[in-house]
């Protein structure tokens, strides 16, 4: 099968294209549910027609999607496209102070939802926010036009703006990755061809689908090529999901490192059809990988790096050849890296500096923020903030991850974010958040706290205050009190010292 290259197109209008290839295939299967491609095709023409005749959105609109992983998720996206409108899937762990400054920051005229998450949408617009939304359950109701409704929908190309993934900001709230369909169609083609994808192939599809990760490797990837996703609900049990992945015949499995510690732990005598695994959302241990290549020797398991403001994918070991455990791979087609000083020259291999990133997958900048965008956009590359470096044979190091991020289950935490907050607590004069290693999952955020001279701050009422007002994944595990945090010569927090406290159980 030949497959378009991404020109002057939009995603909507490729995925449509291939609902005409295959419009009794199996696109997507959960469980013992099978939607075809026809289904989710008509779906999509449904929700576009509904989002311009009653929500008159135009485009350009941005229309959120705040949906837990379910069906419906994906003519939700396919529909808003549809209707020339910007796609803006939202994290549905988030508390309505942190959507409110979301929908408001970008600008969303309506948002496509579902039963359990209205009320946390009323509740949004006590503060302040004007909104309007349609529960996607409604969706077996609403059917497409039969009149020239349909053909006449905004046409839209690669260099128009398809989805805005908020990101964890460094400077306390999330910011918008503008992504353009250009963006999302070049991240796809570069990764069907590393990945060797075919029409075939079955993705499972477990992490939040409103994750950029999920997004382009697990939805876009296999809908814009014919084949299929494997849908799981919930991780746990363990058991249960793989039951699922190898009940569905799942191929191609992008998850995080948890998951591929429960599978190396399957008996030898359980089959499992997977023919490739990706890890993304955190790092491979490398204990993890070493168990899992002894239980399944034929089955890739490969790092790879990206983040949203590239469409995510940047790099991924091979899948054929060597695969150099502790490091990122070499860059997707179509794609460059290059390490950087801090005056933007070049670096030698082997030199840390800052990794940037070139290619039809970056961003245009983000959302209603000349400063930032321009400080992460420097003569045509992406300005990661990650550091690391090149080796002699290609492959790339990451030696320091971005900032002081955190990974809690996957997701992306700046400290920062949890210290403004903290702030805003009555008596706290310093803070400091630092991650802690965690073996469920992964790492979890620990908040050091200095009280007001006189002021005996509660550890319960504090974490009870920051449970209103953060999602559950950024909640501190505890909170510590200190008389002062360590600094050094010119006041900077040393945050490595508090970490060295962590580690030792001093703390």
């Amino acid at each position: 099968m030949k497959h378009p290259s991404p020109g002057a197109r939009s995603l909507a209008r490729r995925f449509l294209e291939t609902a005409d290839r295959y419009p009794e295939r199996h696109a997507l299967l959960l469980g013992e549910t099978r939607v075809t491609y026809s289904d989710i095709a008509s779906q999509t023409r449904a929700v576009s027609h509904l989002l311009r005749s009653r929500f008159h959105v135009t485009p350009g609109a941005r229309v959120g999607i705040l949906l837990h992983n379910q069906p419906g998720f994906i003519p939700a996206l396919f529909g808003i496209l549809h209707a020339g409108a910007v796609a803006v899937p939202i994290n549905t762990f988030l508390k309505p102070d942190e959507l409110a400054h979301l929908i408001l920051d970008a600008g969303i005229q309506c948002i496509l939802t579902e039963t359990e998450l209205e009320e946390t949408l009323t509740r949004v617009c006590e503060h302040g926010v004007t909104l309007e939304w349609w529960n996607v359950g409604e969706l077996e109701h609403i059917h497409e036009p039969s009149d020239d409704s349909v053909t006449s929908a905004p046409t839209r190309d690669e260099g128009d703006l398809a989805v805005l993934i908020y990101t964890s900001g460094t400077t306390g709230k999330p910011k918008g990755a503008m992504l353009t369909h250009g963006n999302l169609l070049h991240n796809v083609e570069s990764c069907r061809e590393i990945l060797d994808v075919v029409e075939f192939d079955r993705f499972v599809l477990m992490l939040p689908m409103f994750h950029s990760f999920m997004l382009t490797v697990c939805i876009l990837l296999p809908l814009l090529t014919g084949g299929s996703i494997v849908l799981i609900r919930s991780l746990h049990p363990a058991k249960a999901m793989i039951a699922e992945i190898i009940a569905n015949e799942g191929t191609v499995l992008p998850a995080m490192a948890q998951v591929f510690r429960a599978l190396a732990a399957l008996p030898a005598e359980i089959h499992v059809p997977l023919r490739l695994c990706l890890c993304g959302a955190g790092p491979l241990p490398a204990e993890i990988l070493r168990v899992f290549n002894l239980r399944f020797p034929d089955i890739p398991l490969i790092e790879g790096y990206g983040l949203s403001e590239a469409s995510p994918v940047v790099s991924v070991n091979p899948i054929h050849g060597s695969s150099l455990p502790g490091t990122i791979g070499f860059p997707i087609p179509g794609v460059e890296i290059s390490i950087h000083d801090d005056d933007g020259k070049p670096l030698p291999d082997l030199v840390d500096g800052e990794i940037c990133v070139r290619g039809g997958n970056v961003m245009l900048g983000y959302w209603n923020a000349p400063e930032q965008s321009k400080e992460a956009l420097r003569d045509g590359w992406l300005l990661t903030g990650d550091v690391g470096h090149r080796r002699p044979d290609g492959y790339y190091v990451i030696t320091d991850r971005k900032k002081d991020m955190l990974k809690p289950n996957g997701m992306n935490v700046y400290p920062r974010e949890i210290e403004e907050v903290i702030h805003t607590f009555p008596g706290v004069r310093e803070v400091a958040v630092v991650g802690e290693p965690d073996e469920r999952r992964g790492e979890r955020p620990v908040a050091f706290v200095v009280p007001d001279e006189g002021v005996v701050l509660d550890d319960q009422t504090l974490l009870a205050f920051l449970r209103e007002r953060l999602a559950d994944y950024k909640l501190p595990r505890r909170a510590i009190q200190l008389p002062a945090l360590p600094k050094n010569a010119t006041g900077k927090i040393l945050k490595m010292r508090l970490r060295e406290m962590l580690a030792s159980g001093s703390a």
